[in-house]
């Protein structure tokens, strides 16, 4: 068995959102549609694989009794957590849209999604553009039994996210022990200040190559802001970035803190420590070296059976199936990342089951 830590369910078309909608945007969006602000970036044939298109229609993970067999079924999948669609709320300026679109996504998942089954876990989603619209929702639905994290769209933006700007935010989420589930929005809107750290990438492949630029900047940012002192119970992941940046920026955030230490007063431990005790990371898109041992080296560095949380990206075309690990990975290991990890950083109940079995899973 095994925990999917990023389903991008979706809806069949804006109309499902539209009962959720207060007015006036129940009006706005019901005559004009959701505000979109595109890119120019072409996604690759929009980014879906075709067979998660349901059969009677609809865009791709769009039907939860499909996405039950298609995907949940056949990867053996015993709780897929529903991360939805950032696009509709990242880099658009206006908190109070944004905050009201929220809503109506949550509420749209609790009403069609989490009734349909139960290994069906949800993340809020949360504007970013206000954190204390963020905090409000958070304490309307953090302690709904299958709310198990906030969803986080991970952008270049005018505030850093350690900024105590955002602080609010956080404390909502400590506060109903729920982690933080960073996931990139980049590609899609031009109200983001840019989707690489060089600026606004010419096509997709440049920036969908960069994202791990922005969890660099994102994890120094929480680290060196002091969040995890301030915040001792918090719990972050970061999806859809890739894994081998992070030995490098452990390795650089050490160095850098013993000779300036005095920059960042707050931290009482090396701050690889804060990251091996207060930070995940979703294997989705795994790296493939063309030595495969060499990406066993990476996961050694960084303990990956500590850090690693299996992702699929489902239903998106670089989708990963739980067979994408690494061979010569210990059955240990290879259970933590896949189950075990997410299992006890989301708060759902553990396997019971005796040890022998579990290591034949």
């Amino acid at each position: 068995m095994v925990i999917d830590c990023d389903f991008h369910h979706a809806w069949r078309s804006t109309a499902e959102l539209l009962e959720y909608m207060p007015e006036p945007y129940r009006t706005e969006i019901g005559r004009f549609g959701l505000r979109t602000l595109l890119s120019g970036i072409r996604y690759e044939e929009g980014g879906m694989r075709w067979d998660a298109t349901p059969p009677n229609g609809g865009a791709a993970g769009s039907d939860p009794e499909y996405a039950r067999t298609h995907h949940l079924d056949r990867y053996d999948i015993r709780f897929a957590l529903l991360s939805g669609q950032t696009g509709p709320t990242a880099g658009i300026p206006d908190p109070d849209y944004t905050a009201a679109v929220c809503r109506a996504i949550n509420d749209w998942t609790l009403a069609r999604w989490i009734p349909v089954d139960p290994r069906y876990k949800m993340g809020l989603h949360v504007p970013l553009q206000d954190p204390h619209l963020a905090a409000a929702e958070i304490d309307r639905l953090g302690e709904h039994p299958d709310v198990v994290a906030v969803c986080l769209s991970g952008t270049a933006g005018r505030i850093p996210p350690g900024h105590r700007y955002f602080w609010p935010l956080f404390e909502a989420a400590q506060r109903h022990d729920l982690a933080l589930h960073f996931h990139p929005s980049t590609t899609s809107v031009i109200a983001n200040y840019a989707s690489t750290a060089a600026g606004m990438a010419s096509t997709y492949l440049e920036s969908h190559t960069s994202l791990p630029q922005f969890y660099q900047a994102y994890l120094i940012s929480l680290i060196f802001e002091g969040v995890f002192e301030k915040f001792p119970r918090l719990r972050v992941m970061f999806i859809e970035g890739g894994v081998s940046w992070l030995a490098h920026v452990l390795w650089r955030m050490d160095k850098e803190f013993k000779a300036l230490r005095q920059q960042a007063p707050y931290l009482s431990r090396l701050p690889s420590a804060y990251v091996f005790d207060h930070v995940r990371l979703g294997t989705q898109p795994i790296e493939e070296p063309p030595h495969p041992a060499h990406l066993l080296q990476i996961f050694e560095m960084i303990q990956a059976e500590k850090t690693l949380v299996w992702a699929s990206d489902y239903p998106h075309f670089d989708f990963d199936e739980p067979t994408v690990l690494p061979r010569g990975l210990s059955e240990q290991a290879r259970r933590r990342i896949l189950h075990d990890n997410a299992c006890e950083w989301l708060g759902l109940p553990p396997l019971a089951v005796p040890q022998a079995e579990m290591a034949a899973v």
